[in-house]
């Protein structure tokens, strides 16, 4: 906006205050009166919004819109910021109207919500200062208010605004084409540098996102087709994909799935053995341990309390502590533990003295794990379990195969058949949930939901008990990817199916009631939108980014699980209607009208999938936790004890929880063949777990 050619303080200025305008156009901060443009959208003159100091409203030039534009003061960072309330989570279309006579582009950062959306956007000449043109761009917006800012990046501030005409959800929503297989280089201890093919967009990639096991750890411009990651852990294989995302929110599929091992530690070293370790306190459920600082050429970086193999806690910390209390143990249990010291190369020290203790008497109302012994063995990635309504035998499916089975209480299994159309990700799709209808006597249906070539459906097939057939499909439209697919289903007391669905590594979808991802949603047997679901559609609750886990207490109510990004997992009590946060929130936050969890833990202790409720108690399995925690519900109410965690590190990758029909026990499997584990096809198990 203003050159320091000829003195035209007015123009630049207004050039500026326009853009600032334009701003507050899309931000929707502009409340005078906004006009309606057309049909579909609403415009907003940019003098009625936000702008940053020395911006001011003008009118020396021609053909303007409303009361005048914005001419912004020259500076980097020169705004203007509006706010816009948009009726419903999605896609917006905004047009900046602008005029910039100065014959030199004057770019500017285009954000929403903080989240810059469109880098250093160019705001090019037009004929002179009374010539106006239009620069459009799709955004994504949250329903309810959105501040949407322009800001220059260069010295010579912004272009002239006029006004902004924002558009109605919808425009945009093409995602961009899936990125080309990565490469990894330039390998170190603790870094790389991941590379990888180019996407194409319709109008443009914004961003590319770097995940790793399903965790977004980076995100780079989408100019950028590399990223150089740092702060890795010496020696370690990471599985790296990435998701290339327009500034509409559109987000690509998963690139093709690359391993990259950073090189050995140079440091070899051990850390010296902890001074002494010493048991206090000693209850039916955990124990207080204090020890004696190791040192290192390098520094410890961690400890790692022991039995044997197995690491039933990490302290960490800078420098890590020297006390902790164990908590999940098992009652009237003999336990004999060690502690070992770790630096950043991974070097372990000796194994301090042994310490040995028995824990008290069992005294929990609900009851405790009691004992667990090998149901069925030879399985891959056994992922749902459902029991039918006899109680004489249960459905189990195998994820990657598509292959279901009747499992008897007894372990003995026997295929019933696959479901067609199913497909893989190559991460955590394929064939999940499986439900039976409580009717199956009658009607024999039975239900699943599984990964289609055009994304997520839910199902229903014919069961007699020895085969199934009669593929119908009930529900599709549910957006997959890579990882995020949810999958879980279940009935509810009221007779209609709930199921679980990810976000598709899109987190704008799971506030966007409009769309089915990211949500709980419930439904008739015959695929119609349950009566009485609070939105009028498929919707329950939304705000989600991967529910997993479900299970009714009781008393009827809804209790959910659900994987956290890199902060908190979630055991959650679901209502009708209520969002539960994500992306706003991970874990407990106190933004208002966001529903916070119940219990909730750090990622590393948990990754929840399936749970269950026995006597009035959570068991909810954890994959990356590799232990099951148990969350005692109190009594009636909507509160929660003391989660404490078992087998930690026993057997690995534990993902699904079903409670036996008439027992006091469950069924637990394990996933170690997919993927994230380190088991061969055919290593996973199902355990029976006695609660006394």
């Amino acid at each position: 906006m203003r050159l320091a050619t000829p003195p035209r303080p007015a123009r630049g200025r207004a050039r500026k205050v326009a853009a600032a305008a334009v701003l507050l156009l899309c931000a929707g901060l502009v409340q005078a009166a906004p006009q309606q443009a057309n049909a579909a959208s609403t415009r907003y003159e940019a003098e009625s919004g936000t702008r940053s100091a020395g911006s001011t409203v003008d009118t020396n030039h021609k053909n303007y819109s409303g009361s005048g534009f914005v001419n912004s003061n020259n500076a980097i960072g020169a705004y203007v910021e509006v706010t816009v309330n948009a009726a419903a989570a999605g896609n917006a279309t905004i047009a900046i109207r602008y005029a910039n006579g100065t014959g030199a582009n004057r770019p500017a950062d285009v954000s929403v919500n903080g989240t810059v959306v469109s880098s250093a956007r160019p705001f090019d000449a037009t004929t002179n200062w009374d010539t106006w043109a239009d620069s459009t761009l799709t955004v994504a917006v949250k329903a309810g208010s959105n501040k949407i800012r322009l800001a220059s990046t260069t010295a010579d501030g912004l272009a002239n605004i006029d006004y902004i005409d924002f558009g109605a959800s919808g425009g945009d929503t093409q995602a961009p084409t899936r990125p080309a297989a990565p490469t990894c280089s330039a390998v170190t201890e603790s870094a790389l540098t991941l590379s990888w093919g180019a996407s194409t967009d319709n109008v443009g990639v914004a961003k590319y996102d770097v995940y790793e096991h399903g965790n977004k750890i980076n995100e780079v411009d989408g100019s950028l087709t590399s990223d150089h990651l740092t702060g890795l852990t010496p020696h370690t294989t990471y599985n790296l994909t990435v998701l290339a995302r327009d500034a509409a929110g559109n987000v690509s599929q998963a690139s093709p799935a690359i391993d990259c091992t950073t090189s050995p530690s140079t440091d070899t070293t051990p850390p010296t053995k902890p001074g002494t370790l010493t048991s206090s306190n000693v209850t039916a459920n955990s124990v207080d341990l204090t020890w004696g600082a190791a040192t290192d050429d390098k520094g410890v970086t961690s400890y790692e309390v022991r039995s044997g193999d197995n690491v039933y806690k990490t302290v960490t910390g800078n420098p890590p502590g020297t006390s902790t209390t164990l908590t999940g143990l098992a009652c009237d249990s003999p336990y004999s533990l060690t502690v070992v010291a770790k630096d950043a190369g991974g070097n372990a020290s000796p194994a301090s003295n042994a310490v040995s203790f028995t824990t008290a008497t069992c005294r929990t109302d609900g009851g405790v794990p009691s004992s667990i012994t090998t149901l069925s063995s030879d399985w891959t990635i056994p992922w749902g379990t459902y029991w039918m309504p006899d109680g004489s035998s249960a459905l189990v499916t195998e994820r990657d195969s598509f292959k279901v089975y009747k499992v008897t209480p007894n372990g003995t299994r026997t295929q019933v058949g696959s479901v067609p159309n199913a497909v893989t990700t190559d991460g955590e799709g394929g064939l999940l949930g499986v439900a039976v209808d409580p009717k199956w006597a009658t009607n024999h249906y039975v239900y699943f939901m599984h990964t289609a070539a055009e994304g997520n459906r839910v199902v229903r097939m014919t069961y007699n008990g020895s085969a199934l057939s009669s593929y119908t499909v009930l529900l599709q439209g549910i957006k997959k990817n890579r990882y995020h697919n949810g999958g879980r289903l279940a009935f509810g007391p009221d007779g209609y199916l709930y199921a679980s669905t990810g976000e598709a590594q899109t987190p704008s979808l799971a506030q966007d009631k409009n769309s089915l991802n990211g949500k709980i949603l419930r439904m008739t047997t015959d695929g119609r939108p349950a009566p009485g679901n609070p939105f009028n559609n498929y919707v329950y609750s939304y705000g989600h980014r991967n529910p997993q886990g479900l299970a009714f207490d009781r008393n009827g109510r809804l209790w959910e699980a659900e994987f956290g990004d890199s902060k908190k997992d979630e055991l959650n009590l679901i209502k009708p209607g209520a969002n539960y946060g994500w992306p706003t929130c991970e874990g407990s936050c106190s933004t208002a009208g966001m529903t916070n969890p119940k219990a909730s833990w750090p990622t590393g202790q948990a990754s929840p999938s399936g749970i269950a409720i026995v006597r009035n108690v959570v068991y909810m399995a954890a994959l990356k936790g590799e232990r099951l925690w148990r969350i005692p519900i109190t009594g009636d109410t909507e509160n929660v004890g003391t989660p404490t965690a078992y087998y930690v590190g026993s057997y690995g990758r534990l993902r699904t929880v079903t409670k036996v029909p008439g027992e006091d026990a469950f069924w637990l499997s394990t996933t170690n063949g997919d993927n994230n584990g380190s088991g061969e096809a055919g290593s996973d198990k199902i355990f029976k777990v006695l609660v006394k």
